[in-house]
């Protein structure tokens, strides 16, 4: 069940004070003093708003399946002129303030960086979030909703860490999105704007998931 958020800044920011963590103390910041306080954190952190919110950890699942995914992605994307990156890559979305760490984002040809920093990037075409525990209801409700707004933004991409399951989220015509869900065994994830085709069997492998595949 995908909720739809509208005029939300206060719910968004309710949620993400229980997802994925806590409000880093009660007070807000500006970008730079959010920029300067990641430039010495071990932690990294989402800022929304004026708020900054810790990010939780990754899981062994997790990072199977994201190694899984980055690599079938960069082989087909390699000459394509669009390339993925993990989440090192801080991304900015000017038109709703958020700055966050997408697990994995694909920018195509010139990578735009933030008027506030140039180490963080701006306008990614594809973002990949893997779901886990702490962050599913955040990464399929709220956070979908704000990545809504990056208008470079052609496919949003949910790959679930506890069940096989991923969710293509496409942008379409007059602002509209639509959802295709794989979850059969034989099946390939499909990005159409980059010609990506990820088998589910290869996104799993490694995990206790595969085996059910």
């Amino acid at each position: 069940m995908y909720t739809n958020y509208e005029n939300e800044e206060d719910n968004i920011a309710q949620i993400m004070l229980r997802e994925p963590a806590a409000i880093y103390g009660m007070r807000t910041y500006t970008e730079k003093e959010y920029l300067q306080l990641e430039r010495s954190s071990d932690v990294r952190h989402e800022y929304y708003h004026g708020e900054v919110f810790a990010m939780a950890g990754s899981g062994l699942v997790h990072n199977i399946i994201f190694s899984n995914v980055f690599t079938g992605i960069g082989v087909q994307l390699k000459g394509s002129g669009c390339r993925p990156f993990g989440s090192d890559m801080r991304i900015h979305i000017p038109q709703n303030s958020l700055f966050t760490y997408p697990d994995i984002s694909v920018f195509c040809n010139h990578i735009k960086p933030s008027s506030f920093d140039a180490d963080t990037a701006t306008g990614p075409s594809v973002i990949f979030e893997i779901l886990s525990p702490s962050t599913k209801s955040y990464d399929k409700g709220p956070k979908y909703k704000l990545y809504q707004a990056i208008p470079e933004l052609l496919h949003y991409v949910m790959i679930d860490s506890e069940a096989i399951s991923v969710t293509v989220c496409s942008r379409g015509g007059n602002h509209s999105w639509s959802m295709v869900h794989f979850n059969h065994p034989l099946q390939a994830a499909f990005i159409s704007s980059l010609q990506l085709s990820l088998p589910l069997k290869e996104i799993y492998e490694g995990t206790l998931l595969h085996e059910q595949l």
